[in-house]
């Protein structure tokens, strides 16, 4: 794994726009820097990322009977107690999964560590699954790759055939975001766009704007029924809405299933570190009111609430002394979880996480995030990458 400087493409940033990539640039700081990438040997991403990533989603599935069957493991996951019939029947009825993604970190030697799972509301999809794939053939073309250069990138066309596996032709889904937010706009859209390819209708409506009929169904901003939406709103603030209390009579099937409220939560990292302690692609981690499992780490730490976004409510402490402590501290009320401190590797002032995109129960790609700060927060960067052996 190294970092490799290379020329940007002419008018990238004006390509950009044009495809509705418009926070390229955010906050007065590139967002997409195409100034280097990130170069992997395909060892290194079939041994190092891409199985253990599948084996990772595996563990995180092997773990949710478990959880339904104790009432304290959902009291740990702050698991609204109203809900849990609801989510209990979502995994007995095989509700489907579509994606998820592992913030991995790894340095190009050894095992990738697992430092969470983004399971149910990701984002850099757009990123990942297309603009960077872009990038790879305009620079294979520019000369400045080779022709023999690869990405770990078949996200879209997984997402494809996952759609095309799981609704027949001619299905409608529904798809809504918070309106306003681009990132979140492009993600909804990418899935929207496989749908399409696979097949499928796609409606997208704001999420504001989803109304509830006398018949207590799900509605569009057409007044639509919407009988399965995929929704970039997270469970934890779903539960918890209004509308939570129509969840399980509404008929409307919802991606990401209820289930996936279970593993986009922080608490699964001392779950799995219980379950499947020694596991080569795990970092110990222990409930923070776990005083001898806390002990255990040496003083070397990261805590996290069990619910955060970009960083926020993060501290890094090693040998005792804390490191960094995120600025933001917008979730500092929800329990806390303790994960051995695994610090990113530094390629040229910065430091890297490998996101792992998992399609279904399979890994299919890889996007990079790099940060300046130790604690990965929303000024980070998104690197290409390519494979050359």
């Amino acid at each position: 794994m190294q970092k490799i400087s290379l020329p940007e493409r002419p008018d990238w940033r004006g390509t950009a726009k044009g495809l509705g990539f418009t926070f390229a640039d955010m906050h007065g700081e590139p967002y997409w820097d195409e100034t280097s990438a990130y170069q992997f040997s395909l060892r290194q991403i079939e041994d190092d990322i891409e199985d253990p990533a599948t084996e990772l989603h595996s563990l995180c599935r092997e773990l949710i009977p478990d959880i339904l069957a104790s009432e304290e493991m959902m009291d740990r996951l702050v698991i609204p107690a109203a809900h849990r019939d609801y989510i209990a029947a979502s995994w007995r009825d095989g509700a489907p999964e579509i994606y998820g993604r592992f913030d991995l970190v790894y340095d190009g030697n050894g095992p990738a560590k697992m430092l969470e799972y983004n399971a149910d509301t990701p984002t850099s999809l757009y990123e990942s699954a297309s603009f960077q794939w872009s990038w790879l053939e305009e620079q294979i073309a520019a000369g400045v790759l080779t022709p023999k250069d690869d990405q770990f990138n078949g996200i879209h066309e997984a997402l494809v055939a996952r759609f095309a596996a799981l609704f027949p032709k001619g299905t409608d889904l529904h798809f809504t975001a918070i309106a306003g937010q681009p990132e979140d706009y492009a993600t909804v859209e990418s899935m929207g766009w496989a749908a399409r390819e696979a097949g499928l209708g796609a409606h997208y409506t704001d999420l504001e704007k989803i109304a509830l009929s006398e018949e207590r169904q799900f509605l569009d901003d057409e007044d639509r029924v919407i009988a399965t939406l995929f929704k970039l709103y997270p469970w934890e603030d779903l539960l918890r809405d209004d509308y939570a209390a129509h969840l399980a009579a509404a008929g409307c099937l919802m991606l990401e299933p209820a289930w996936k409220a279970l593993l986009s939560n922080k608490g699964i990292l001392p779950l799995l570190w219980q379950k499947f302690e020694g596991h080569p692609n795990l970092l110990p981690a222990y409930f923070a009111d776990d005083t001898d499992g806390c002990a255990s780490l040496g003083g070397s730490y990261v805590e996290k609430p069990i619910f955060s976004r970009e960083g926020a409510s993060v501290r890094i402490v090693e040998d005792g002394q804390t490191l960094d402590v995120a600025s933001d501290r917008a979730y500092d009320a929800h329990p806390m979880i303790r994960q051995a401190y695994q610090p990113l590797p530094i390629f040229d002032g910065f430091r890297p996480i490998v996101g792992a995109w998992v399609i279904g129960e399979t890994c299919a790609g890889i996007g990079i995030r790099e940060d300046r700060a130790r604690i990965t927060q929303d000024l980070s960067r998104f690197k290409p990458h390519f494979i050359r052996d």
